[in-house]
């Protein structure tokens, strides 16, 4: 998780010259850019309580370091007009606020692999999440509502660095209103979205798809549901987003038809 005690080899050449509150600031920019983004620079000043002018400034400052990129997204009620620009961290940034022993893990997994086969790093990978697995399990107990497991899990992701939040999904926009959707369908399409802004390990999960397949598979354990990736920091997302979906399908009986919702190209793990 990013910390704002940045160290000065992180800082660009000349930095020694910016105030101390100026530097302060632009971490907290930084920060709220990783729990947050996408996010557009109207919210950041206003989250911040800084003027535009300031915003730009830190913007400009962190995009120019490279650890921001801007991402253009279509707006969301229609998807017609100029499309919004939004503030994410970048790869690097994600890179730069990790572990600085990644290269190492990295390079003795691949020793591992080689000398041990995939099933052997697969293996690995299972056994570093049983514990997580085991914790969040107890902290799980007595949470009935699978929105409010969805909750307390980004609240433990959060604490362990991941950023975790999360966000409401489902019907939205023209196909919110149509008619022809049913109430129970409606309900049956509800879903929530477990988000996660920043990965320790984003280094071994982008060589080793094994770390984003057993949290996943973590994940459907702990829910008592079955969940998709719709997107990973580890394939180029700007967020890790986990689609729960809140019908319960799992536990419709043997004799009932299940709705099936075609996922757009956008949803489908990339």
């Amino acid at each position: 998780m990013y910390s704002s005690n940045s160290s000065t080899s992180e800082r660009p050449q000349g930095s020694a010259d910016v105030p101390v509150g100026e530097d302060r600031t632009r971490d907290r920019v930084l920060a709220t850019v990783l729990e947050d983004g996408p996010i557009s620079a109207a919210e950041l000043g206003k989250s911040l309580q800084l003027t535009p002018a300031a915003v730009r400034r830190h913007l400009d400052a962190l995009t120019e370091r490279g650890l921001i990129e801007v991402k253009s997204m279509a707006r969301q009620a229609t998807g017609a007009g100029r499309p919004a620009r939004r503030y994410v961290v970048s790869q690097g940034g994600q890179e730069r606020l990790g572990d600085d022993y990644l290269p190492i893990a990295v390079e003795a997994l691949r020793d591992l692999e080689t000398y041990a086969g995939k099933e052997a790093v697969d293996a690995f990978v299972a056994r570093r999440f049983e514990p997580m697995e085991k914790r969040y399990s107890q902290e799980l107990e007595g949470i009935e509502s699978l929105e409010d497991r969805a909750e307390k899990i980004a609240e433990l992701l959060s604490a362990d660095g991941f950023v975790g939040y999360t966000r409401e999904a489902g019907l939205t926009g023209q196909l919110a209103m149509n008619q022809a959707i049913t109430p129970s369908m409606r309900a049956a399409m509800a879903a929530v979205q477990l988000c996660q802004g920043h990965c320790p390990v984003l280094g071994l999960a982008k060589e080793f798809p094994q770390f984003c397949e057993h949290e996943t598979g973590m994940f459907s354990r702990l829910l008592g549901v079955d969940v998709r990736r719709l997107s990973t920091l580890a394939t180029g997302g700007h967020v890790c987003t986990t689609h729960i979906p809140l019908g319960r399908f799992e536990q419709a009986n043997p004799g009932e038809k299940r709705v099936r919702v075609k996922s757009t190209r956008q949803e489908k793990l990339r």
